[in-house]
């Protein structure tokens, strides 16, 4: 069965690896992309600020990595990795102090050159910086919420009709790639008829509701639970509303009450009066 992730993408995009890892598998690309590319700490590019040097362990995984495969051929990237963290913390404070030194020296250096850059700036260039900070602050949020949410259990997207296909005939499907059996795939699902594409469209819409319940399900426990941080926001605006609409229909019945009760309280002081009147007479 092929994974329930795959989506309708182009066949061009699925050409790309697929090698790629979970979020537990973070540093382990961090380490590969700054292997891949010589470290060049304090380069300053012509439209970008200088980059940060990096610290002390990452200097040494950088430099142990190539070492590291060469012995153990057979290792996987994060097994790799894990040796190399174990190694790093079976390390002496003398041994790991020259990694630590090239990287104070370095920072102090990148820090003058940040200095220079920004000084260079103009307003707009300075804006323009802060608005794309605060882009990817909020795009290393919104993965981070992601990931949370999908460790508290979020339910999973529902599928669509060609999804569900897909998933009941990968494993017969002609080529022997995957791009090519997406191809051939794709190909099979234009000239199905539509009586017959009608069986996937309803366990999509099946699918759709589960989808929905589960849902609100998962939303109101992170709600008890006091994670309202994880829920749509469209979820939780709709409850604002609601909430508000609500208090808003309490405030409207009090003063009704209140004009009742002083009604009634004028009622008895107007009879109170009368008898009083009546007693004198």
């Amino acid at each position: 069965m092929a994974p329930f992730g795959l989506v309708t993408a182009s066949v061009g995009f699925l050409t790309k690896s697929f090698n790629v890892f979970t979020c537990t598998n973070t540093l382990a690309r961090v380490i590969h992309a700054a292997y891949r590319t010589p470290v060049k700490c304090l380069s300053t590019q012509a439209s970008g600020p200088p980059k940060r040097p990096l610290n002390a362990y990452l200097r040494y995984v950088v430099q142990q990595k190539p070492v590291v495969i060469r012995q153990n051929p057979e290792l996987k990237l994060m097994e790799v990795v894990r040796k190399i963290a174990h190694e790093w913390r079976m390390m002496t404070p003398d041994k790991k102090q020259p990694f630590q030194d090239e990287f104070i020296r370095e920072k102090e250096q990148f820090e003058v050159e940040l200095q220079h850059y920004q000084a260079r700036l103009t307003p707009a260039q300075v804006e323009q910086e802060k608005l794309e900070k605060k882009q990817k602050n909020a795009k290393r949020t919104a993965i981070r919420k992601k990931r949370e949410a999908n460790t508290m259990g979020k339910p999973k997207r529902p599928r669509t009709p060609f999804n569900i296909f897909m998933s009941e005939h990968f494993e017969g499907a002609k080529g022997e790639t995957m791009p090519e059996k997406l191809k051939s795939l794709m190909d099979e699902w234009k000239i199905l008829f539509s009586n017959q594409k009608q069986v996937y469209t309803q366990l999509a819409e099946d699918d759709r509701i589960r989808y929905k319940n589960e849902m609100k399900s998962w939303e109101d426990h992170m709600v008890e639970i006091g994670r309202e941080d994880l829920i749509r926001e469209q979820t939780m605006s709709n409850r604002k509303k609601k909430a508000a609409e609500t208090e808003k229909a309490k405030i409207k019945k009090k003063p009704a009450k209140k004009a009742k009760s002083r009604t009634v309280k004028k009622t008895k002081s107007s009879i109170a009066k009368v008898d009083k009147k009546m007693k004198k007479t």
